[in-house]
């Protein structure tokens, strides 16, 4: 019986909220924003016994934030676009994207949510630098700025593989197991700053960049700056988060922190 099949037999299969984007779509004689997420993000949660559902940007308040929060046992914050640089104090570079207000701002409101019930969540990429920089950290805006070249992000949709060895101790090193290395697939011309409240450096590459973080404070708060779920063969952190995402939904979720906090 494989993972996904005894998690339907037990019926304690977590739901795992995944954020998208908006994009603009051609299927048929259609031609509209859609939400848009890689199905590898899907598979990378069923996989491991998780119930995938995809979280699309749309008008959000804290307490609009907080029902969609209450509905999830785990929260993947997904890659994508970057991020306005209004939001950590900063002039745009010449090649940061254009701005996406609208997910950055149903994002934030979701890592706000999330942070207060102690959410069990995953940052992918943009999603790491989204939670640094909600804590208040920073970002750099072009990384061939500072390394040299294009050797984080190759372009054409091509992912730079590298190995990747996270700090013994670490929450990821005891989701890694015995081997704290990771193949790192890495598609990102940003990187994290200053690092936000509350997180911790987990990994750096050779020359110094940031490639996890993690908060020591949080049940299961772990960002990693690569991409785990195009690495098919190691699934170790979706499980991490699988599991520790069924283990607070058997808490009682989010209703029990906050009895807890009043």
């Amino acid at each position: 019986m494989s993972v996904s099949d005894r998690a339907d037999a037990t019926g304690d299969a977590p739901v795992i909220g995944i954020t998208s984007y908006l994009e603009q779509a051609q299927t048929g004689v259609w031609d509209v924003r859609a939400s848009f997420l890689p199905q590898v993000y899907l598979n990378a949660v069923t996989d491991v016994g998780g119930i995938a559902t995809v979280l699309p940007p749309q008008p959000v308040s804290p307490e609009i934030a907080r029902r969609i929060v209450a509905g999830l046992d785990g929260l993947i914050l997904s890659g994508g676009a970057d991020i306005d640089p209004s939001r950590y104090g900063a002039d745009p570079h010449e090649r940061t994207g254009a701005p996406r207000t609208d997910r950055d701002e149903f994002e934030a409101a979701l890592i706000e949510a999330a942070l207060e019930v102690q959410l069990p969540l995953l940052g992918i990429c943009r999603g790491a630098q989204m939670l640094n920089v909600e804590l208040g950290g920073t970002l750099q805006q072009h990384l061939p700025d500072v390394v040299g070249d294009d050797r984080y992000q190759i372009g054409a949709g091509v992912f730079n593989e590298i190995e990747v060895e996270v700090d013994e101790g670490s929450r990821i090193a005891e989701i890694l197991g015995d081997d704290r290395r990771a193949g790192a697939h890495l598609y990102h011309h940003q990187a994290i700053g200053e690092v936000g409240e509350g997180l911790a450096v987990t990994s750096r590459t050779e020359d110094g960049v940031i490639e996890s973080l993690e908060l020591p404070d949080h049940p299961f708060g772990v960002a990693v700056q690569w991409h785990p779920e195009e690495n098919t063969a190691d699934r170790r952190l979706f499980q991490g988060l699988v599991d520790a995402a069924r283990t607070y939904r058997t808490a009682g979720g989010a209703g029990t922190v906050r009895k807890e906090n009043a």
